[in-house]
């Protein structure tokens, strides 16, 4: 029996085990909208923007670890889709977006709502296709899946003429796919593997440095029985908060621009720096001539190209996270090694104490910080996931909260996507409805994409927004007090607009 194009797609869907899929229908995709109209198993969610469809489906991604799905149409529909796409690449985040398409009799003629989609996003995905055959399309869902969820994830966009969505062929979903340039390494070389443990072992200083690699590769209970085992001090970045547990007594911070003081010092005299799923970027190291220039460097990733990109490294590993923290352990525990860090974690507890991170309270106002500590006081008994928006509120956020769990953080990294917060924590809550939900937003952040409050109580998502009002686009402001003489050009937001 043959279905359509779209039907073929929404089987894909279902074999993929999809269950919720953000978009916005219009002319071109309404065969797809149509195949979706009596979809077993698969929810719809309308946001009210493109944009928010696929912040939407990003923390959805990040939040269940399953690649989000976005649903749009052509044209305007597939461009606002950009910022979207370009986020979760930054970040390694797993999408699958498919766009509609003018027909292809009409492609390159400036048809009505035509757009190179495909063109626009081959820098911001990991692999794009134009469909161009009904009977490629299960291959190609089968590819696209398979592309996004796999060595390092990010976004994968496919284009569907709306001619293609409506041909027919007979329906079979590929048991496997055949990519032959594209193999991931994830094992990680056996020697490099215990090169990195012998230097472990013998290290007096050492500093487990983390990110989003860690999360993405489910690699916590390896990273939290490394640390235990050697007694080895840890930093993670923004997108590896909650990687590890941000209560323990080895954690450390994060470093960088807008970490503390004590989590700096770690960096600057550590002589053992392991990197993991971690692209040693310009927030973190400042200037690169001065960075943790006292440390031999371990750098262990899924993708090669980031091993050497920014910082020169002592030992690559290229493989896994969770692979290359497993062959660590086994060699560790192989070689009998002790810990050696006692009285480095001493040096750090002193100038945990002596630096802590510190505002001053005033009387008539309520500190931003204040407000982020009362949350984290409220929540701590609570399943919580914490979204943030961009700016200051963002590194309050990720300063006073303390991340207890994996994929509970769902915070726009690479790209400081301005308006992610709010459609995030509408994607988050779909993906852990037994959470409590808390976007944590600026008043100009928030109003990037607020118009997705109505997605939210339409869909009667609990998801709570907390505001930090202060009237202005706070971390401009910041870079004009230190660097512009107090100029505030176009960075002042009037309080009672909006009420």
């Amino acid at each position: 029996m043959k279905v359509t194009a779209a039907q073929a797609i929404v089987k894909s869907l279902q074999a993929e085990g999809v269950e919720v899929v953000f978009g916005y229908p219009g002319g071109v995709v309404l065969p797809l909208f149509d195949a979706l109209y009596d979809a077993e198993g698969i929810r719809v969610v309308l946001t009210r923007h493109e944009q928010g469809a696929a912040h939407a489906a990003d923390a959805y991604a990040r939040v269940t670890g399953k690649p989000g799905v976005v649903i749009v149409t052509s044209g305007p529909g597939a461009a606002n889709t950009v910022t979207g796409i370009a986020n979760a690449y930054m970040d390694s985040v797993p999408l699958v977006v498919i766009t509609g398409q003018v027909a292809t009799h009409v492609l390159g003629t400036d048809a009505f709502q035509e757009t190179d989609i495909t063109g626009i996003t081959i820098p911001i995905t990991k692999h794009n296709y134009l469909a161009d055959n009904a009977e490629d399309i299960p291959e190609i869902m089968a590819e696209a899946f398979h592309i996004a969820t796999t060595g390092r994830p990010g976004p994968v966009l496919i284009d569907l003429p709306v001619d293609i969505s409506r041909g027919e062929l007979v329906f079979k979903y590929p048991e496997r796919v055949n990519l032959p340039g594209y193999k991931p390494t994830v094992k990680g070389h056996a020697k490099q593997i215990k090169d990195a443990a012998s230097w472990i072992a013998k290290a007096r200083k050492p500093l487990l440095y983390v990110g989003g690699g860690v999360l993405a590769s489910n690699a916590a209970r390896e990273l939290k029985e490394l640390a235990e085992l050697m007694q080895l001090p840890v930093v993670t970045t923004l997108m590896g908060k909650g990687a590890f547990p941000e209560d323990h007594h080895l954690f450390v911070g994060m470093p960088g621009m807008h970490g503390g003081k004590f989590t700096n010092y770690a960096i600057t005299e550590t002589d053992l720096l392991f990197g993991i799923g971690v692209r040693f970027d310009d927030r973190v190291t400042g200037k690169l001539a001065t960075f943790a220039t006292k440390a031999k460097i371990i750098h262990a990733d899924i993708d090669p190209a980031e091993i050497g990109k920014n910082r020169s490294v002592d030992l690559p590993i290229v493989g896994d996270a969770k692979a290359v923290l497993t062959g660590i352990i086994a060699e560790l525990r192989k070689m009998a090694a002790e810990p050696r860090t006692d009285a480095w974690m001493r040096v750090i507890d002193d100038w945990r104490t002596r630096y802590p991170f510190h505002y001053h309270q005033h009387e008539d106002t309520i500190m931003p910080q204040q407000v982020v500590e009362r949350v984290r006081e409220l929540t701590k008994d609570r399943p919580t996931v914490y979204c943030t928006e961009v700016g200051q509120n963002q590194m309050w956020s990720c300063q006073y909260l303390k991340i207890r769990e994996p994929r509970t953080w769902c915070s726009s990294g690479g790209l400081g996507t301005m308006g992610f917060g709010l459609p995030a924590a509408i994607g988050a809550q779909l993906g852990r409805p037994d959470h409590l939900v808390i976007d944590i937003a600026g008043d100009g952040s928030i109003q990037m994409n607020s118009q997705e409050l109505a997605t939210a109580a339409i869909n009667k998502l609990p998801v709570k927004v907390i505001i930090l009002n202060n009237g202005y686009l706070g971390m401009v402001r910041q870079w004009q007090e230190l660097f512009y003489e107090h100029r505030y050009s176009s960075s002042t937001l009037p309080q009672d607009c909006p009420d």
